[in-house]
């Protein structure tokens, strides 16, 4: 079995903010991402008000040669070190298809 050279950075934020992780993460050596709706689990009550936590998901596949620029890249310019600034994590992706070394090198 071989590995595979792709990883997959799952990026998780607020409604409205997965423009700017892409744009992020292209200007850091990626080259595209999915954006998925979703909604977190936790309900907060602002002044009585119930808030829907509606979130966007970036997946970005990514080499393993650019993995650390893009993410640490994501993580500065979206400040996911400060409480409630959203999450990002990296995932192995065993096997790939459809992702092929002439898509990657477009740039």
């Amino acid at each position: 079995m071989t590995t595979s050279k792709y990883k997959l950075i799952a990026t998780i934020v607020g409604k409205g903010k997965s423009g700017r992780v892409i744009d992020v993460a292209h200007e850091a050596g990626a080259t595209g991402g999915t954006v998925l709706l979703a909604h977190g689990a936790a309900v907060r009550l602002l002044l009585g008000i119930s808030i829907d936590p509606e979130k966007e998901i970036v997946l970005t596949v990514i080499g393993e040669d650019k993995l650390q620029q893009v993410l640490d890249a994501i993580a500065t310019e979206m400040e996911l070190d400060c409480p409630n600034k959203g999450l990002a994590f990296v995932l192995p992706l065993d096997q790939v298809v459809g992702f092929t070394e002439a898509a990657n090198d477009e740039d």
